[in-house]
């Protein structure tokens, strides 16, 4: 994730910033160039970009040095976007922007309960969005059915199928989550890696299935053909095999290779995304000990560009060291409780080469 700050006053921002807290300007985020915007009001509900600072508006602009006006997402008006929406040549506009014209079904807004989770999983998945963009990737096809579970009914089990993604809304209450990832014996359990896993399942299709690239992935992660439905009945009833470290990701990657792909989609992200997040602050990692060349690393790539994964990792294992101990020392638990091993490795690998094909 970038950083970013108000062009009027230049504070800085977070992502899902509606406004500046500093000079009180509406902040909308332009998806085209990834930046939040300064806005000024115009009529009818449009805005501009605020002219202080800000010289052109070059996604947006005409040719002239002028831009069109912009309008707020639908989703504004409950508080879970901050996205803008370019007006056509007519005046004519869509409702939803790039995110949230990806839903197909969401919770019941006349409960404020489901309102606000919502609005998390939402915050979720436009860093999602964000991600998928700044990689160029496809979403065509891409859809979520956001469900909540009513009483007595059966419970909703996120998933993905043909490209439709189900989230279970239940999901982004913290403490049903972490009970979740107790009694699933699971490391780690958050929405952001909930969302960045299952749209894995999405583009194992359109990048593997319909790209070609069949044979090389079954090299690494094995035959995906064999019963998926088995394959998880055994991984939840018998636990994964001891040696799982030394090839997967997770101990959940291990039940079938789809999961595993996955599980190496959603780490991949992680990895760009956490790296960009350093590179913006400058972070450099250079610990105080007598050996140290291979915990020292300064960040000054662009991680969506990399096709190098071991130049990704060189970068990624010294800023996962130190912010796991950051962490520790906040009595937190770790940042990434993961262990690359050299074949979790070659499969990251494989998903850098893929996206950047």
């Amino acid at each position: 994730m970038k950083l970013f700050e108000c062009q009027v006053c230049s504070q800085p921002l977070f992502f899902e910033n509606e406004a500046c807290e500093k000079c009180g300007h509406r902040i909308g985020f332009e998806p085209a160039a990834r930046r939040l915007l300064a806005l000024d009001p115009m009529a009818d509900g449009a805005f501009t970009p605020s002219a202080n600072r800000l010289a052109r508006w070059a996604a947006n602009s005409n040719g002239t040095g002028e831009t069109r006006p912009v309008r707020f997402c639908v989703n504004a008006s409950q508080g879970v976007c901050n996205w803008l929406i370019e007006e056509g040549d007519q005046g004519t506009h869509d409702a939803y922007c790039v995110s949230c014209r990806h839903n197909r079904t969401i919770p019941d807004l006349s409960d404020p309960s489901q309102l606000d989770l919502w609005r998390k999983i939402e915050n979720a998945k436009h860093r999602l969005t964000y991600t998928l963009l700044a990689l160029r990737l496809p979403m065509d096809g891409l859809m979520f059915d956001i469900l909540a579970e009513a009483p007595g009914s059966a419970p909703v089990l996120t998933g993905h199928e043909d490209g439709l993604i189900t989230l279970n809304l239940a999901e982004a209450d913290d403490g049903e989550r972490e009970r979740r990832r107790t009694s699933m014996g699971e490391t780690y359990r958050t929405l952001l890696g909930h969302v960045r896993h299952e749209v894995g399942h999405y583009y194992w299709d359109k990048l593997v299935r319909d790209g070609g690239k069949l044979d090389e992935f079954r090299a690494l992660f094995g035959d995906e053909s064999y019963d998926y439905s088995a394959a998880l009945e055994r991984h939840y009833a018998q636990g994964p095999a001891p040696d799982w470290r030394q090839n997967y990701v997770s101990a959940y990657a291990s039940s079938h290779p789809w999961e595993d792909f996955a599980e190496t989609f959603a780490h991949y992200l992680h990895i760009v995304d956490t790296l960009e997040t350093a590179h913006a602050f400058g972070i450099q990692v250079n610990p105080r000990i007598a050996e140290n060349e291979e915990l020292s690393t300064t960040i000054d790539f662009d991680p969506h560009r990399m096709r190098d994964i071991g130049k990704l990792i060189d970068a990624w294992l010294p800023i996962c060291f130190a912010v796991n101990a950051l962490n520790r020392s906040m009595g937190q638990p770790d940042l990434y409780p993961f262990v690359l091993s050299p074949g979790a490795i070659s499969k990251l690998g494989f998903m850098a080469r893929l996206v950047r094909d």
